[in-house]
């Protein structure tokens, strides 16, 4: 306990060092804690954000065969699915059932892409409160032909509300169809990802598509958190294996984009009827938790390289402060003090510094997070998909946040090693004669 608070006062005698010191530990800890934190955030906010899109945590697709080889994205008769759901006790916050089309919008003479969701708003009545509009709104969804576009198509096509558009579109069998559609609805652009889409009744897309009008495509299972995601969708994945035929979620996960071999396996097998597809956000998201764990790695290299700089900068103060405090060691050693308590002074000063440099480096970080996280920086904006209503928001797992600070107070401790070990070893005679 002496030499803690001998330690801490030595510390406190060399303000101005200490605080140099202290502070270069505290930019590292800053560095990597934002870096830890952004990516913490970073899968849940574009998870609910494409959740919010999609209509759902996890989801079901059939696919039919017919006997000449065709296929077709279609679910006739959910009464299975809808047990199976059951069965599988998945809290189901809402139901999505949708159909959905690619279309190539045209109007005088200027053309666009997109893909247009058909949605029964009778009961997906949580959606329209989701959307932001910038023009119109849903009640020219009340004509069977209106239809809501994102506003880079709008601007693409330059078109307004009232508009009559022509789109181009595929039926199931893959026959060209024709169609008009009347812009009831402009929404504000949202990112990549939801200027890609459009609604439309989907009844009116079933006709397009040439099903049948209580069919549909696409059963999306909206779960009141992302907590148990990936536990529901297998529970529901067994489910429903045993009751219909589906498609090998453990075959598909062999392969780097799970979702693209998913998709393809239906070419290379052989069946007649419906088969389905039972997948979850985070399997369509799989490359982008990729991207969360490339910004956790390199936050790891950044924090060993700052503080590979740092231990030079920690190992030369070191020597320094040995050759400052030569017969103040000299004195010591002649009291009685041992040399594991002189070694032992010195790599508590180098602890205290790490703790301190550490503590303030959080500080700062969850001070700048606080303030980042703060600012609204909208829905026009790029960065909308990982933002969680137009906030940066920042989340840190302790256990990653005290590594951290265990990895800073080792590499501390060894750059102060060899300094200490050298003043432990000092001839008390020798210190003592030593003239600076």
């Amino acid at each position: 306990m002496d030499i803690l608070k001998l330690a801490l006062r030595n510390l406190l005698r060399q303000k101005k060092r200490t605080i140099l010191l202290g502070s270069a530990i505290a930019f590292g800890i800053m560095i990597v804690t934002i870096i830890n934190g952004f990516a913490g955030a970073f899968i849940d906010n574009i998870s609910e954000n494409f959740a919010n899109l999609a209509a759902g945590h996890i989801f079901i697709q059939g696919v039919e065969k017919s006997a000449s080889g065709r296929e077709s994205e279609i679910i006739r008769d959910d009464s299975l699915l809808m047990q199976a759901i059951k069965d599988a006790g998945i809290p189901a916050k809402y139901i999505s059932k949708r159909s959905s089309v690619e279309a190539s919008l045209t109007f005088a003479s200027k053309q666009a892409r997109t893909t247009i969701d058909g949605i029964d708003f009778a009961n997906e009545t949580y959606l329209p409160d989701r959307l932001m509009f910038v023009a119109g709104g849903m009640d020219g969804m009340k004509q069977a032909e209106g239809i809501i576009i994102a506003e880079p198509i709008a601007k693409r096509l330059d078109v307004r509300v009232g508009d009559r558009v022509l789109a181009q579109v595929r039926t199931v069998s893959g026959q060209q169809n024709v169609a008009e559609f009347a812009i009831a609805g402009i929404t504000v652009d949202t990112g990549v990802l939801g200027s890609m889409a459009a609604y439309a009744n989907k009844s009116y897309v079933n006709q397009l598509l040439n099903i049948g009008p209580t069919d549909y495509q696409l059963l999306g299972i909206y779960l009141p958190s992302l907590k148990g995601m990936d536990r529901y969708g297998l529970a529901l994945y067994n489910k429903v294996k045993a009751v219909a035929p589906v498609f090998d979620r453990d075959e598909a996960k062999k392969s780097q984009n799970f979702v693209m071999a998913f998709m393809n396996q239906g070419k290379t097998q052989t069946w007649q009827g419906i088969k389905y597809r039972v997948f979850t956000l985070d399997d369509m998201l799989a490359q982008v938790k990729q991207i969360a764990d490339v910004l956790n790695t390199s936050s790891l290299v950044i924090l060993l390289i700052l503080f590979l700089i740092i231990m030079v900068g920690i190992t030369n103060t070191f020597r320094i402060i040995l050759y400052e405090r030569i017969r103040e060691i000299g004195t010591m050693r002649s009291i009685g003090m041992q040399r594991g308590e002189v070694r032992n002074l010195f790599l508590a000063e180098a602890g205290f510094l790490a703790l301190g440099g550490a503590i303030a480096g959080l500080i700062l970080a969850f001070l700048i997070m606080g303030g980042v996280g703060f600012y609204n920086f909208g829905t026009k904006t790029p960065l909308f998909m990982v933002l969680k209503n137009g906030h940066m928001t920042f989340l840190v797992a302790p256990a990653r946040m005290l590594a951290n600070v265990v990895i800073v107070a080792i590499l501390t401790e060894i750059a102060a090693f060899f300094p200490s070990r050298k003043a432990a070893r000092l001839d008390p005679a020798v210190a003592l004669r030593t003239v600076k």
